[in-house]
C-alpha cells in the first residue's frame, strides 16, 4: 500500500472516531415554558449559550410558547436558525403544566431540566447540578429558594403556610420554596411520563416518583424584564389543585365534621326536649337557633364543595381530552 493509503486510511479513522465521540456526546434537554415572555427571551438564551458552552455537553432547547398574545413566538422562531433551538408552540394557551409535560414528552436529552425564561432559575447552576447527578449518584437535582424576598408578604405567608399544611396531609412530601427548576435523568423523566392524569401538579408528581434528590439553595432572583403571570388567585386555585391531586384527607374531614354535627344536633335535640318539659316556652332562644342553622348550613355547603372539588377532577379525568394541543413545531416526529 503506497503512503498516500496509509495516510487516507488513517485520516478516516480519526473522522471515524471522531464522528463516533459526536454520536456518544451526551446530551442536555432545556425545557422553557413561555408565556407572553418576548422580553425576557433572548437574555434567556445569551445566558443559556454562554453557560453550556462550557459544559462539554450537546445542547437541546426547547422553547414551548403556551399561547402567547405578544411576539413570543417571533422571537422564538429568529432563534431557530440555531439547530440547537426547537419550539412547540400551542393552539391557545393551556397552562404553564401542560406546557412542562409537552416539553418532557418532546426532550430527547440524556439530562432534562424546566427553566422559567426570566432567569429567576439560575442557568449557572447547571454545571453544578450534572456534576453531582454524575458523580454523586444522584438522580434528581432540585432547585430551592431559601428567601421569598421581592414577594408580596401576604403571598409568602400563604404560600409557607400551604406547604406545611399540604405536608401534614399528603404522603409525598413538598420541598417548601422548591422551584419547578430541577435536573433529571432520563429515568425520572420516563417515570414522570408514565403519570399521564390531566390534572396535574407537577411539584408533587416530581417527589411521587421518587429517586435520590439532593437540594440546592439560592435566594430569591428578581425577573430580569416583564412581570410575573402567576396572580395571588392563581396560586390559590393552583394550590387547591395541589391538594386535590395529592391527598384525600379533606374528605375524611368533611365526614368528621358531619358527625360532629350530627352529635351537636342530637345534643341540642335533648335540650330543647327537656327545656320545653320543664319552662313549657319552646320558643325562646330562636335568634341563636337561626345562628345555629345558618352555621350548620355553611358547613354542609363546605362538604358539599369538598366533594364536589374531587368529582370535578374526576369528571375531567374521564374525559380523557388532550392535555395541550399544538399549532405547530419545528420538531420532527420521533
Amino acid at each position: 500500500m503506497t503512503s498516500i493509503g496509509i495516510i487516507s486510511l488513517r485520516i478516516k479513522g480519526i473522522l471515524g472516531e471522531t464522528d463516533k465521540g459526536v454520536e456518544l456526546m451526551e446530551k442536555l434537554s432545556v425545557i422553557v415554558p413561555c408565556y407572553n415572555e418576548e422580553e425576557t427571551i433572548n437574555l434567556f438564551y445569551q445566558e443559556i449559550k454562554k453557560v453550556v458552552k462550557d459544559m462539554k455537553i450537546k445542547l437541546e432547547l426547547l422553547f414551548i410558547n403556551d399561547g402567547s398574545s405578544d411576539k413570543t413566538l417571533e422571537v422564538i422562531k429568529e432563534l431557530s436558525d440555531d439547530k440547537d433551538v426547537k419550539y412547540i408552540s400551542f393552539s391557545r394557551n393551556f397552562g404553564k403544566e401542560a406546557a412542562m409535560w409537552a416539553g418532557l414528552n418532546m426532550a430527547s436529552g440524556d439530562y432534562v431540566t424546566i427553566m422559567d425564561s426570566d432567569l429567576q432559575d439560575p442557568p449557572s447552576l447547571l454545571p453544578e447540578m450534572l456534576n453531582i447527578i454524575k458523580n454523586e449518584n444522584y438522580d434528581i437535582v432540585g432547585t430551592r429558594r431559601v428567601t421569598r424576598k421581592g414577594e408580596p408578604v401576604i403571598r409568602s405567608f400563604f404560600a409557607r403556610c400551604f406547604y406545611k399544611l399540604i405536608n401534614k396531609m399528603s404522603k409525598v412530601e413538598m420541598v417548601d420554596g422548591a422551584r419547578d427548576f430541577r435536573l433529571m435523568s432520563r429515568q425520572v423523566v420516563d417515570s414522570i411520563l408514565t403519570l399521564k392524569e390531566y390534572n396535574r401538579y407537577s411539584k408533587g408528581l416530581f417527589s411521587f416518583v421518587g429517586f435520590k434528590t439532593k437540594w440546592l439553595e439560592y435566594e430569591n432572583i428578581k425577573r430580569v424584564a416583564g412581570e410575573s403571570k402567576w396572580s395571588f388567585w392563581k396560586l390559590f386555585v393552583y394550590a387547591i389543585d395541589g391538594i386535590v391531586a395529592f391527598t384525600t384527607i379533606p374528605l375524611t374531614i368533611s365526614v368528621l365534621i358531619g358527625f360532629l354535627f350530627c352529635l351537636i344536633a342530637f345534643a341540642m335535640i335533648l335540650v330543647v326536649i327537656v327545656k320545653t318539659l320543664i319552662f313549657g316556652d319552646p320558643t325562646s332562644g330562636w335568634p341563636s337557633l337561626a345562628c345555629i342553622i345558618f352555621l350548620v348550613s355553611g358547613i354542609q355547603l363546605l362538604c358539599v364543595g369538598v366533594i364536589g372539588e374531587y368529582l370535578s377532577k374526576m369528571y375531567l379525568e374521564v374525559k380523557n381530552r388532550p392535555i395541550y394541543i399544538i399549532k405547530e413545531t419545528n420538531i420532527k416526529e420521533k
